[in-house]
């Protein structure tokens, strides 16, 4: 029996925060809405979790810079919507070898956006901050605005709030296991694990690392996105110097390039604690995580903390980790597109966000409105995020 004699005009599968973003943007659209999480709201299964994410406009890809740009007031507006904040600003700070490629093209990109960013030698970087950054002999740095810090968890909470609050329907504990179309009314049937069958006009799948299996399942066809493992690390500011790693002190969100990115943020969300991950993982199925930090990564890690800031931020080991997950495509781009298939432009995937994507949510949800609303979304050239680009994927 279904939950609901109605049919909707869509539901987004996955409460995310790409799916409870969608959720908000198609609700205010007016549209009947039902958004499914296959676990609890908020929970600390997938990608969307935990206390922090970075913004930053600093991308090789152009296209990027263009949505970073977008995606900023588009937090700001629901910010002011719910009422609180979960967007802190700051600017953000590249570092690495003078040589590295990253910066030609990153520079290049923003510029192409009109973003403004200054390059710095290592003497002017330590200058700028306060001798809290130590750079080695051929490193430069290059200072971009459009820095900050989002609070993730409280993020997805203000967009399943705004969607409720434009007469969204939320549902948790309600896996979905298959998706059909109904070739009598054209409906899109949408069956899950105990919870029972729901309709709708359109739907949109945002399951994050469960989106392959969801699509293989729904089409039989296989996307590329692979789930990674990976962590996020908590360090000790050393005594005497936990106001040198706050916004207010002026301290970026940072990446490091060369042989490994590592990226960080400001003394936010824990007092005196600042996060410094690395960008790497461990392929892996989402229900077969170890949960537990990456030794291997690590040692490379304490050394490249006691590098760049010597004696201020205790290296001998984080405090706090954080294991989260990454969708990962191997182009490291998007996808956003419909699944095609017998659904036609009835089904939009939004999927393969590649560990950068939360900083794009709010955009991304209103492309994914856009695209069940009239089928054309705006100001993005989703030719990038096409499934078709995938060989062998078995998408016309």
């Amino acid at each position: 029996m279904e939950n609901y004699t109605q049919v909707f005009d869509v539901i987004v599968i996955g409460a995310g925060v790409m799916g409870s973003a969608t959720a908000y943007q198609t609700a205010k659209r007016g549209l009947k809405t039902l958004l499914l999480e296959q676990f609890d709201f908020l929970h600390h299964r997938g990608s969307s979790h935990g206390e922090s994410r970075t913004i930053r406009a600093s991308y090789t890809k152009p296209y990027y810079c263009s949505m970073v740009l977008q995606s900023s007031p588009l937090w700001e507006e629901a910010e002011a919507e719910v009422g609180y904040k979960v967007y802190f600003k700051t600017n953000h700070l590249d570092i690495g070898p003078s040589n590295c490629k990253f910066f030609q093209t990153a520079i290049d990109s923003c510029r192409k956006n009109s973003i403004p960013v200054r390059v710095l030698d290592r003497n002017e970087v330590s200058e700028e901050f306060s001798g809290r950054f130590q750079l080695p002999e051929g490193w430069i740095g290059v200072v971009t605005p459009h820095g900050g810090v989002i609070k993730a968890t409280k993020a997805v909470a203000m967009f399943q709030t705004l969607g409720v609050q434009n007469g969204a329907v939320l549902k948790d504990n309600a896996g979905v296991v298959d998706i059909k179309k109904d070739q009598t009314t054209g409906d899109i049937i949408v069956y899950t694990n105990g919870s029972g069958t729901f309709r709708s006009r359109k739907c949109v799948i945002t399951a994050g690392p469960w989106t392959r299996k969801l699509i293989e399942t729904a089409r039989g066809i296989t996307l590329p996105i692979q789930p990674l493992e990976t962590a996020a690390y908590y360090w000790k500011v050393n005594e005497g110097h936990e106001e040198k790693f706050t916004i207010e002190s002026g301290f970026p969100t940072f990446g490091s390039h060369g042989e490994a990115h590592v990226f960080g943020t400001p003394s936010l969300e824990f007092p005196g604690l600042i996060k410094i991950p690395i960008d790497e993982g461990s392929a892996c199925e989402p229900e077969e995580r170890t949960w537990a930090a990456q030794p291997g990564l690590l040692g490379a890690l304490r050394e490249w903390i006691k590098g760049r800031f010597g004696g201020l931020v205790d290296s001998d080991g984080p405090v706090i980790t954080h294991s989260c997950m990454y969708s990962m495509t191997p182009d490291g781009d998007y996808v956003i597109d419909f699944l095609g298939g017998e659904f036609a432009e009835d089904v939009v995937v939004a999927g393969g966000f590649s560990g950068h994507g939360f900083k794009m949510a709010p955009l991304v949800g209103r492309v994914a409105a856009e695209l069940v609303a009239s089928g054309t979304a705006e100001g993005v050239d989703l030719s990038y995020f096409r499934v078709a680009r995938f060989e062998g994927s078995g998408v016309n």
